[in-house]
């Protein structure tokens, strides 16, 4: 039995090595192994970034079929949004109470990438294009899943920013680059919730994949950050395990049935890996086990049902209204068209798909909303699944628009057009919907757009309609926001986390995105959303910070008090409206003259406040040293100028309310670092910033363990087996997923092709070796003394 006051490291260096690298993986899909000699019986993890995907092991490998039924809240595309670090912290606790209730250990979230490009495929699931923004609100989500007793996982450290070729991708970014955007919000967050666990990105970042990146997981998140959790793989992450143990990744997920065990014991019988590494990697795991909660409080589901009806309105975000919203309720006659109303599209596809406790549909909640006497007509004017449209659809729609008081127009993105595991490959809606919302503007019926998407659409018509609410993905309960939003009886909180271009290919990440599939060099630096439209004079369609209200507010009083970094900016801000109402104040600061190329001026702080009609609050924004700081390459450290700088007080990051001037005196010295040419770095210049050569791109041939199904099929035998391949993986996902949708099989389809082959082994359930890949590689090499070689070895490994 395990004595409560010994120490998990004393607990583990009375383990046999055997049992010490067993911890190191999964027990299952979704399970970790126990030691039940010391009564630390295994654990459960899930997916969880907006609702709890957790169900009995025997489901598929993403969790998506057979889960159990639980709350869908808002995905992190309106939780990013809302801007409220309070609202957050409340889901994360919904989140952590419905996880307890389930038996699960871990939450497997929040997820905080930057969203490089608008069109990565899992946008819907991050925060922002901010790290500080997304970094707080990640934070508060810890906070609040932490304080049920339930592990969170912050994701996907690091410089995951897009789906295709996830797998193999080499992510080449500058250092400044890397610190300053893509591992600032997971800094943040490591350092204001302490989170119990951090999962590691699948790609590889400046040749060197995540889960054996040293710097990454041991010199950074733990000796600089002070991280004392365990790191884990994202699902198949794992390719050198005996780097990652020397890496300090302490658990490869899934369970993989040991394939990678007799090398991790090799090579500790070989000296080659220090036992010690095992030990403390073991030591991570076995504290998780002693730390999570094993009894299974129940929780309020409808409790938790409304609370993501209010959180999905409180990151609505009103673009456009030329007051035609608030809607009455007891107009003679309003129009609904668009299937989303009738079949809402409320979370993304993949390994955050939640079964739901209950779905809101828009269309019965407007027709429950009206007054009686109020006729509600409704089109359906696209297919669901498509968004393509037909003549006669469009005249449905016109017709049930005809004398309407106000139509509102329900589009978005359809579920196959985005989801993990694939980008999309424009930020265009379905052409169908676009006709549709054209043909209605040119009547004379006010149009109310309302988007369900997950990420960022182009908005071309927008200014020929009187109203555009982005939804985002609002949960089950988003439907029901919705309407509450569009009747007033709750505000449009939110303010945009992201940039909405004019169009995509204004974007210097557009140049690179997704780039090859074995390398994306990132040669737009720091220009990433309205760092880019800011410092370059290309204004976005609505800017990052946007959002209107129904409500005024007035700010006055604007001040900055304190020397030096450590400052406090204070605004008064005044509800002038006759209705309650929120706003955002953020701060942003800007260099005037600096040794080094920055932005035009960066986010250091923001305050969201919620206030009565007519009331008033002084809201204070608090800067530090950071607030100034560049990171110094050479000295490796955040240095800070001397000089002046303006503290922007803004509604968004391109509507300042007020500039104030501050001068700062510092002893630092920043190394100078020429500016590049434009937006989009070239060779040399990306070359200047890393300080090396581009890393060429690996070659095709041989074939190894990392090589995908993609590249095997450049042989005629790597055809066959690869369509082979294709056909399970896609058999096998209808079997187990419950009527899979086109976005679950283009996953899938995804997924195989792009995907490393060692994936056969550690996701295929211990029905291929490492023995039995080698030797089918060997063959495809033509080398066949080496094939031959491995098949004894295999069939001896087999025999065992």
């Amino acid at each position: 039995m395990d004595a409560p006051d010994r120490s998990a490291a004393a607990l583990v260096a009375d383990l046999d090595r055997a049992t010490k690298v067993r911890l190191l993986s999964g027990a299952g899909r979704f399970t970790l192994e126990g030691l039940p000699q010391h009564d630390l019986p295994g654990v459960a993890v899930a997916d969880g970034p907006h609702g709890l995907r957790h169900q009995p092991e025997g489901g598929d490998h993403l969790g998506v079929g057979g889960s159990v039924p639980s709350t869908c809240f808002p995905t992190a595309a309106t939780l990013g949004s809302s801007w409220d670090i309070a609202l957050v912290e409340e889901v994360g606790v919904a989140l952590g109470a419905e996880a307890a209730d389930l038996g699960v250990a871990v939450v497997l979230g929040p997820g905080l990438n930057i969203k490089r490009h608008p069109a990565g495929g899992r946008c819907f699931e991050y925060l922002s294009e901010d790290p500080l923004l997304g970094g707080r609100l990640a934070g508060a989500m810890v906070r609040g899943i932490q304080s049920q007793g339930v592990g969170a996982c912050l994701k996907h450290f690091a410089v995951n920013n897009q789906e295709s070729h996830r797998l193999v991708v080499d992510a080449v970014v500058d250092e400044r680059t890397l610190r300053e955007l893509y591992l600032t919000g997971f800094e943040i967050a490591v350092r204001e919730s302490a989170p119990w666990t951090v999962m590691c990105s699948y790609n590889l970042v400046n040749g060197t994949y995540a889960s054996e990146h040293h710097e990454l997981l041991q010199a950074i998140l733990r000796d600089e950050w002070g991280f004392d959790g365990l790191v884990m793989t994202d699902w198949g992450a794992a390719n050198d395990r005996i780097a990652g143990v020397r890496a300090g990744l302490d658990l490869e997920m899934p369970g993989s049935h040991g394939a990678y065990d007799a090398d991790l014991l090799a090579a500790l019988d070989a000296g080659v890996l220090d036992e010690a590494a095992v030990d403390r990697c073991a030591a991570r795991v076995v504290e998780l086990l002693r730390r999570a909660r094993r009894d299974r409080p129940p929780c309020d589901r409808d409790a938790h049902h409304a609370l993501g009806r209010r959180a999905a309105a409180a990151g609505s975000v009103l673009l456009a209204n030329d007051g035609v919203l608030p809607l009455a309720p007891d107009l003679d006659r309003i129009a609904v068209v668009g299937a989303f109303a009738e079949h809402p599209r409320f979370q993304g596809a993949g390994s955050s798909q939640v079964t739901p406790t209950r779905v809101d549909r828009l269309l019965d909640l407007v027709r429950a909303r009206v007054e009686v006497g109020t006729e509600v007509t409704f089109a359906a004017g696209y297919d669901p699944e498509t968004g393509a449209t037909t003549a006669p659809l469009v005249q449905d729609a016109l017709a049930a628009a005809d004398g309407a008081d106000a139509v509102v127009v329900h589009v978005g993105l359809p579920a196959p057009l985005e989801s993990e595991g694939f980008d999309r490959t424009t930020l265009d809606l379905p052409a169908g919907m676009v006709t549709l919302i054209e043909a209605l503007a040119a009547r004379e019926a006010p149009v109310v757009v309302v988007l369900s998407n997950g990420g960022v659409v182009h908005l071309p018509w927008a200014d020929r309609v009187a109203a555009v609410l982005e939804g985002w993905l609002g949960g089950q309960a988003g439907a029901g926001a919705l309407v509450d939003v569009l009747f007033g009886d709750a505000e449009p909180g939110g303010r945009l986390a992201e940039s909405i271009p004019v169009h995509v290919a204004q974007l210097p990440a557009d140049r690179s995105f997704p780039g090859q599939p074995r390398q994306v060099v990132h040669r737009e630096g720091l220009l990433v959303g309205y760092r880019f439209h800011d410092t370059c004079g290309v204004p976005a369609r609505f800017p990052f910070g946007h959002g209107l209200s129904y409500t005024s507010f007035a700010w006055t009083d604007v001040a900055l008090d304190g020397e030096g970094t450590d400052v406090r900016v204070t605004v008064r801000v005044t509800n002038t409206g006759d209705r309650a109402g929120s706003d955002v104040v953020q701060v942003y600061v800007r260099d005037r003259e600096a040794a080094l190329p920055r932005p035009d001026k960066e986010l250091k702080g923001f305050a969201k406040v919620h206030l009565e009609a007519g009331a008033s609050e002084v809201v204070t924004v608090v800067l530090d040293r950071r607030s100034f700081a560049v990171w110094d390459v050479p000295t490796h450290a955040w240095l800070v100028e001397t000089g002046t700088f303006d503290v922007v007080v803004a509604r968004s990051s391109a509507d300042p309310v007020a500039e104030l001037v501050h001068h700062v005196d510092s002893a630092d010295e920043v190394t100078p670092v020429p500016a590049p040419a434009g937006p989009v770095m070239t060779d040399v210049e990306v070359e200047r910033v890393l300080g090396r050569p581009i890393p060429a791109v690996p070659p095709i041939r041989p074939f190894t363990r990392t090589s995908t199904l993609e590249e095997i099929e450049t042989t005629p035998v790597g055809r066959v087996i690869s369509a082979q391949v294709v056909r399970v993986g896609l058999r096998e996902a209808t079997e187990e997923f419950p009527d899979p949708d086109a976005a679950t099989l283009e996953m899938i389809r995804c997924a195989v092709r792009e995907g490393p082959a060692r994936g056969l082994v550690l996701m295929g359930g211990g029905r291929v070796s490492f023995a039995a890949l080698d030797a089918a590689l060997a063959a495809l090499n033509g080398d066949w003394s080496e094939t031959g070689r491995r098949v004894r070895a295999a069939v001896a490994q087999r025999g065992r």
